[in-house]
């Protein structure tokens, strides 16, 4: 039997860990709908690296079994990251990190939680709808140079004791 998941802050030592997760969820979203120069781009980036250098102290992060198996990190009312490694899928770390960012944003003062997904990526989008978001607008998805349809997603926030 799996151990079950707790979330807490990220710390410096969850470094490899979180690299590890961003780059098998590149592999196995990602990597397949972009063409081969922009994960050519990619790999020869640091933008990950420096991204989790950058923001690590903002990460919460899901652990199970003593090992980090999922990070959300939200800034203001974007969701600007949530993932959970491939391996561990289908055991409720992505809604239990989805709901734990969106308390945060409520206890920060937020009422319209909005995060980007893309048109490709049905298993975010219908994830993220059954958690009540909405998509609200499409425009072109500039950060791969692909070809793809960024979806932006919305969500009216309510404190639990709200109808």
């Amino acid at each position: 039997m799996t151990d079950p998941v707790t979330l807490r802050p990220a710390r410096a030592q969850d470094r490899d860990a979180l690299l590890h997760i961003l780059d098998a969820t590149f592999r196995s979203t990602w990597e397949p709908e972009l063409t081969a120069e922009a994960n050519a781009a990619f790999r020869a980036s640091t933008r990950v690296a420096d991204y989790v250098d950058g923001y690590w102290q903002e990460f919460v992060v899901a652990e199970s079994d003593g090992e980090v198996v999922g990070m959300v990190h939200w800034q203001g009312d974007f969701i600007g990251a949530l993932h959970v490694d491939p391996r561990q899928a289908r055991r409720g770390i992505g809604s239990a990190l989805l709901r734990h960012a969106e308390a945060g944003m409520l206890a920060e003062g937020v009422k319209i939680a909005q995060l980007e997904t893309d048109t490709f990526n049905l298993k975010a989008r219908g994830f993220y709808a059954a958690h009540g978001y909405a998509e609200a607008a499409q425009y072109p998805d500039e950060e791969w140079n692909s070809g793809l349809t960024t979806v932006l997603m919305v969500k009216a926030l309510q404190s639990p004791s709200q109808p």
